[in-house]
């Protein structure tokens, strides 16, 4: 590495490489102090002469001490003062009068002071590199993987003297595999640069197993050429270095790979939430629901309007959002087939002008309640950031639950229509109307219930998009089409047809888009949609029943 052997140009940094050298090996058998005694020490800090600081730190080598972390991050983020007239050492933070401090041992808050009270202790960059090495040697100790993980990574930044001793310390005390691999990989960097051709060619093979950006540049800087165009290494090397990187190439395809599939299948998971209960009411009832959209956005500005009323419990948020949605969205559709779809059975194409209608009068609605700009909803804590398996792969966490959430919706579905009256007679009607009702079953509440749940379901599916998009008037507009392409290809009413049907169309988008781009992508979908259903008119999985042969 070109910054390892910085002493040669610095000598004056000499001094703290020595003392970090033994950095580890010292604290092993380090004196835990008392809070008096520390203080003691760190009064040291107080010099105005940067080297005697310096000393200071150094002096810190030999002390156990729980504050010692915190000493070194305030020093860092310059929030370590001291009060010129007791030089006691103490936190500060600006405020409208001057600065509130607090004991920076004790945490004891001491009120506030004015500027010329206090004074800042002052570090240059050799200290800062001190100090750093020093933070990433002491959450070595840490319990956690993760952060001992990350300390190893803020090491390999700037690989040094001293960051080298302190990792070869750590490595044999250390249990946890993926920083034993870590640590294996920060010291195959440094062997890079080696004499020896079989600790070389040793490293190089041990960065092949890294995905990590870095392990990449550095082999990749091995097959380079000089002045007259020829290579610096010989051929054994630039042979190993070019099996390395064509293992981590295929590794990093094989997670590419990996990731858009999520990707596509969490695209799947939000097609099915919107499409399946467009499904339900599609096959049972035949009616064309242009007002489905409006009832997923209906779902989101639930949600939007759950955590209005609930500020200070945003985590449990959408745990209300989800049942109070359902419950006003099959409200809402039951309103819409009892006042106006139950005259209109049988006319599919008069359905669809009416409820085109109702969606509008329902955007319009939403416009004059909540203005037409779009809304923000907060995503809680634990739907937030990205679960990162590998440098090459990462899975964030709200796609992830939306995935689970739409199985767990679809498995729920599925036992409401197998094992329940109500699903018992929806069957029955959807396969023949006539029948079902010449053996008693009250079709026109089956229509009323039926709509009511793919509406509701509908909602639910307004909470799920809520977490990707901002709620506004139109989100419904932007699903709708892709609703109806899945209940089609997957097969009228019936729920595995549109299972299968959205996680094939999320999938093959999201691998056509790399290429095709976002709309020419849709637009091929689309287009295969058309000419399968020439060939297969009822979809994937047809409907079973009479009412099916018309």
């Amino acid at each position: 590495m070109k910054n390892y052997n910085f002493a040669n140009k610095f000598p004056c940094a000499l001094v703290l490489l020595l003392f970090l050298s033994f950095f580890i090996a010292s604290s092993v058998h380090a004196e835990t102090m008392s809070d008096e005694e520390f203080g003691q020490v760190l009064s040291a800090l107080t010099q105005k002469k940067l080297n005697k600081k310096q000393a200071a730190i150094e002096s810190f080598q030999s002390i156990s001490h729980p504050k010692l972390k915190l000493i070194y991050v305030s020093l860092l983020e310059g929030n370590l003062f001291y009060v010129k007239k007791t030089k006691r050492i103490v936190l500060a933070q600006k405020s409208d009068g001057g600065y509130l401090i607090k004991d920076v041992l004790t945490s004891e808050g001491l009120g506030e002071v004015g500027k010329r009270k206090i004074k800042k202790i002052g570090i240059n960059n050799r200290i800062r590199n001190v100090l750093s090495v020093g933070i990433a040697g002491l959450s070595l100790n840490d319990p956690d993987p993760g952060i001992r993980l990350s300390a190893i990574r803020d090491l390999m930044k700037g690989m040094s003297d001293s960051s080298v001793k302190i990792m070869k310390a750590h490595l044999p005390k250390e249990d946890d595999e993926a920083v034993k691999n870590e640590i294996a990989i920060a010291l195959a960097l440094l062997n890079l640069d080696s004499e020896e051709k079989s600790v070389k060619l040793e490293a190089i093979r041990t960065l092949s197993q890294s995905l990590n950006p870095v392990a990449k540049s550095a082999l990749d800087s091995l097959l380079k050429k000089d002045e007259r165009g020829e290579y610096i290494e010989d051929s054994d090397v630039r042979l190993a270095v070019k099996k390395s990187l064509d293992s981590i190439a295929t590794r990093v395809k094989f997670y590419g790979f990996a990731e858009t599939l999520f990707f596509g299948l969490s695209l799947g998971s939000v097609l099915l939430l919107s499409a399946i209960g467009l499904a339900i009411t599609f096959g049972v009832m035949g009616v064309i629901n242009m007002a489905h959209g409006e009832l997923m956005m209906l779902g989101a500005y639930t949600t939007y309007v759950i955590q209005l009323l609930m500020p200070n419990a945003i985590e449990y948020s959408l745990m209300v959002a989800v049942p109070a949605a359902f419950l006003v969205a099959g409200f809402v559709g039951i309103l819409i087939e009892r006042g106006c779809l139950k005259f209109l059975y049988g006319r599919p194409l008069e359905t669809l002008l009416a409820t085109f209608g109702i969606s509008l009068i329902l955007q319009q609605t939403v416009r004059t309640i909540f203005s037409p700009l779009n809304r923000s909803v907060e995503t809680p804590e634990w739907m937030s950031g990205a679960w990162q398996i590998n440098e090459a792969l990462s899975l964030t966490y709200n796609r992830l639950y939306i995935i689970i959430f739409s199985l767990i919706i679809f498995s729920i579905l599925l036992l409401i229509l197998k094992k329940s009256s109500l699903g018992l007679h929806i069957r029955a009607v959807s396969q023949n109307r006539s029948m079902a009702k010449a053996m008693g079953v009250r079709s026109e509440w089956v229509d009323a219930l039926t709509f009511g749940l793919g509406s509701g379901i509908a909602g639910v599916a307004g909470v799920a998009l809520s977490q990707l998009t901002n709620v506004g008037p139109n989100l419904g507009q932007a699903y709708i089409i892709d609703s109806f392409m899945v209940v089609v290809f997957g097969g009228v009413g019936n729920l595995w047809g549109t299972f299968v049907g959205a996680m094939s169309l999320g999938v093959v988008n999201k691998f056509l888009e790399p290429w095709s781009g976002a709309v020419l992508a849709k637009i091929i979908v689309l287009v295969f949609i058309i000419l399968f259903i020439q060939k297969r008119p009822r979809g994937l999985f047809p409907q079973k029943g009479r009412a099916a042969e018309h």
